[in-house]
């Protein structure tokens, strides 16, 4: 009965060893040499100004625009999930399935003209 799961067992046991093992080695060869500036906070090649030297943490304020991006991102991102395989199988849906989809893509489309008509999307 055991030689049954063998295989099985071999392959959770490669599953498991293949990720973690490059990993560990990575972690245990990597050159260790920390210095400040390569501990300091990198966004999108914007210097931080007005550091405090003796300062151990510092509160960094992001434009909400990385957000609003991130935002947007995920939610049309999420549509285009639904929208696939809706595609893919339209030829054999009825009527019904079209229209509720076509609302779908409307309530998308009214937020994102929202979004446009606020100025959401400009990079002031």
């Amino acid at each position: 009965m055991l030689e049954r799961y063998a295989l099985i067992g071999l392959f959770m046991f490669a599953a498991i060893t293949f990720p973690l093992a490059p990993l560990v080695l990575a972690f245990l060869f990597r050159p260790k040499k920390p210095n400040r500036l390569k501990q300091s906070t990198y966004e999108c090649g914007i210097e931080i100004q007005n550091q405090a030297p003796e300062a151990e943490s510092i509160w960094v304020q992001f434009r909400v625009q990385y957000y609003i991006y991130a935002i947007l991102f995920v939610v049309f991102d999420i549509e285009v999930v639904f929208v696939y395989p809706w595609a893919v199988a339209l030829n054999q849906m009825s009527a019904f399935w079209i229209i509720e989809m076509g609302i779908f893509i409307a309530v998308l489309a009214v937020a994102l003209v929202y979004a446009w008509r606020k100025n959401l999307l400009e990079w002031v």
